[in-house]
């Protein structure tokens, strides 16, 4: 009796350690993964506006920048044309935020352009020609797990845009500038 006692009690005890015990939600484990937040300004000295067609935030996270699974999209929650020469140090637009992503090297980050870029020059607008090329810079940075990355991307809109006397059009050469914060996620 006093056997069958001692069995139950164990089994009763068994039994509620399993309900109130950790899930794996509760379990911290190193999974491997960072958080990126990015956001844009710009610099210039011009008083004309500058109107970009942003359509996406990507960063290379392979050798090659040929190949297209080289290039990982961050999911752009601000898309659409915006006035970028308002954009300062006070003023930032939010590109991406807070998005999880696998530890991994990254070479470079872009922004990935539409065709309805344009600036405001005395109420008259011109059409910026993007030509064949991408904005994107340099980066060269490990992405560590359990960090998050706070990326401020900063366009010196004096130095990407010129005039193509040949061509007879505005011509944006973006020159992209990234500052890397590293936090640590608790």
């Amino acid at each position: 009796m006093k056997q069958l006692r001692f069995i139950k009690r164990l089994f009763f005890l068994l039994l509620a350690i399993t309900i109130t015990s950790c899930t794996k939600d509760d379990i911290k484990t190193d999974d491997g993964t960072t958080h990126i937040t990015v956001k844009l300004k710009s610099s210039n000295q011009s008083s004309s506006k500058v109107y970009l067609d942003i359509q996406d935030v990507q960063i290379r996270t392979g050798e090659n920048p040929n190949i297209t699974s080289s290039w990982v999209s961050l999911n752009t929650i601000n898309q659409g044309v915006f006035n970028v020469s308002d954009l300062e140090e006070d003023n930032k637009l939010l590109l991406v935020d807070d998005f999880e992503i696998e530890a991994t090297y990254v070479y470079e980050i872009r922004l990935v352009l539409g065709d309805n870029n344009f600036m405001d020059i005395n109420h008259v607008l011109y059409s910026l020609n993007l030509g064949n090329g991408k904005p994107s810079n340099l980066i060269e940075t490990q992405l560590n797990s359990k960090r998050r990355y706070d990326m401020v991307v900063d366009m010196d809109l004096d130095k990407s845009i010129s005039y193509d006397e040949d061509e007879n059009m505005m011509v944006l050469t973006p020159k992209l500038y990234t500052a890397i914060r590293q936090l640590n996620i608790n």
